[in-house]
């Protein structure tokens, strides 16, 4: 009788460890949004300000990435991935405590969003593109990036559980207990190493940094990636205060941030098997329109839970699809070498729109008391992230090149 299991790839159980860590860190990341409400109320800064500590923790989570990654790409992943997670628990634990601005910034957009950063797409698939042949990594990562979807899918429900059944300080620390037991998984990243051995027309970190900085390729891929974090860091921050602006229940608004990381699942799979056989270029310029047309017909279409489910399915669908491509772009220009540390810089043009994000809505909404102009704002993005890829100078695809030749 024929082992099922020697059929499965033998890279699957350290995908399935890398894709649970980016679950617990995004999940719970995500999560905090459910309690931007009752920090206003227990603290009374105003939506602004806390929103302004959100928007810190969007950037330092972009700033970290590219250093966690340095240090990865150094000193190997597992210490960086156990730091990640001790900082995470800190951070997410000391919010209960924060009655000021400053201890805000400090739990959650220092410690929770730092650690986060060193369990962010940069870590996590960096490690995974070194130890696994070309053929196979567009689906790796996809499934690395699935793992942030399924957490955010399960977790953000159970955080709104544990806040309606224990309160919410208690759901803090359930989160926090949570990430400490998710710490076992990075030992999956103890053995093993890259698939290949550094070359010498890689040359050294720096060399490669100076190389990409000078790849005009890279620099749109970059700006596009900009528009992305604008889009997910207002999603996630604001959507539960967009939700209520509505007049509709937490408890939907907690959903509709649950669905947006289902339909993600599907399609971050659904980019992973499609590296390979269409140019990434032209994946994620379509997947840039297809959140521009969404948000439009959102604003436009009154504001029922219905409307709100499929607004949320149709995000979802794009939400982080547009990591694994990315990622598989800035390994096909420069080479999985320094992949952590290259894919960390192009995190960072990800999350200074991410600060943007976080604290333009805020600022919006206290100002007019409506997320409208925001809205208009990421539907011009949308098209500019649609247009910017199109430029990139990504090579055809053998079977493109050959039917060409022939």
């Amino acid at each position: 009788m024929t082992d099922r299991r020697s059929t499965l790839p033998s890279w699957l159980p350290m995908v399935l460890c890398a894709g649970a860590l980016m679950a617990v860190s995004l999940g719970s990341r995500q999560s905090l949004s459910l309690f931007l409400g009752t920090l206003n109320t227990q603290t009374g800064l105003g939506i602004a300000t806390i929103s302004l500590a959100f928007a810190i923790g969007q950037l330092w989570w972009g700033i970290v990435q590219p250093i966690a990654g340095g240090f990865a790409d150094r000193y190997g992943s597992v210490r960086v991935m156990l730091t990640g997670c001790l900082m995470i628990a800190i951070g997410t634990a000391l919010i209960p405590f924060a009655t000021a601005l400053p201890m805000l910034i400090l739990s959650i957009g220092i410690l929770s969003a730092g650690g986060a950063g060193a369990l962010g797409p940069s870590v996590m698939m960096g490690a995974v593109t070194k130890r696994i042949d070309l053929a196979h990594r567009g689906m790796a990562n996809s499934i690395v990036g699935a793992g942030g979807s399924m957490g955010q899918f399960v977790i953000i429900p159970l955080t709104q559980t544990m806040i309606s059944g224990m309160g919410w300080m208690a759901a803090l620390w359930g989160l926090s207990l949570l990430t400490l037991l998710a710490m076992p998984l990075s030992a999956a990243f103890r053995t093993g190493g890259a698939i290949a051995p550094p070359t010498a027309a890689e040359g050294t970190l720096s060399e490669a940094i100076e190389r990409a900085a000078r790849d005009r390729s890279y620099l749109l891929l970059s700006a596009g990636f900009f528009v992305c974090g604008f889009h997910v860091a207002f999603i996630a921050t604001h959507m539960p205060g967009v939700v209520a602006a509505c007049g509709l229940s937490p408890e939907v608004g907690a959903w509709s941030l649950a669905v947006v990381g289902l339909f993600n699942i599907l399609g971050t799979l659904a980019t992973g098997w499609a590296i390979g056989r269409y140019r990434m270029k032209y994946m994620l310029s379509a997947l840039y329109a297809t959140r521009g047309v969404a948000v439009l017909l959102f604003v436009l279409a009154p504001k029922t839970v219905t409307v709100l489910m499929i607004f949320s399915i149709v995000i979802g669908l794009t939400y982080l699809a547009t990591v694994a491509p990315t990622a598989g772009l800035v390994a096909k220009l420069h080479g999985a070498r320094y992949m952590s540390t290259l894919f960390g810089l192009v995190m960072l043009s990800h999350q200074v729109g991410g600060f943007l994000g976080a604290w333009l809505g805020g600022v919006a909404f206290q100002a007019t008391g409506s997320y409208d102009w925001i809205w208009y704002i990421d539907i011009m993005l949308a098209v500019f992230a649609a247009l910017v890829h199109l430029p990139i100078r990504e090579e055809r695809l053998p079977q493109a090149t050959a039917q060409a030749g022939a």
